[in-house]
């Protein structure tokens, strides 16, 4: 079980994961409930550069299309090919199977990240 209180989060509904200058992105549960069941995931490709805030993959549910922000700066180093194949990953596991992007860190982190209980403030 991974320990929510140890991610940061956005205010897109996104995780980050940090170890080292690796960062491991996903949606939260919050998120993944609110799209519905997901059927679609278009991700950035390895050696991708992102840009923080801006717009780098998409999310199609049977309820609406979603884009994904990056919420760091970095290089994609590795793309969770498990969920572009079972999107439903995203549901079923959001903080484990259903990570979708790990990312190099380049630069500081966005001063806006929450810690779990401001992102649970969020959401409320």
């Amino acid at each position: 079980m991974t320990d929510l209180n140890a991610l940061s989060y956005t205010s897109e509904h996104e995780w980050i994961a940090l170890e080292g200058d690796i960062a491991t992105v996903g949606i939260t549960d919050f998120a993944a409930d609110k799209l519905g069941d997901v059927v679609f995931v278009e991700l950035p490709g390895a050696d991708s550069a992102v840009t923080a805030g801006d717009v780098c993959g998409e999310i199609e549910s049977t309820k609406s299309v979603g884009e994904l922000y990056a919420p760091i700066t970095g290089t994609v180093v590795e793309v969770n090919e498990a969920v572009v194949d079972d999107p439903s990953l995203v549901n079923a596991e959001p903080f484990a199977g259903g990570w979708l992007i790990k990312i190099r860190v380049e630069g500081e982190l966005p001063a806006d990240l929450l810690d779990r209980a401001a992102y649970e403030d969020l959401t409320a």
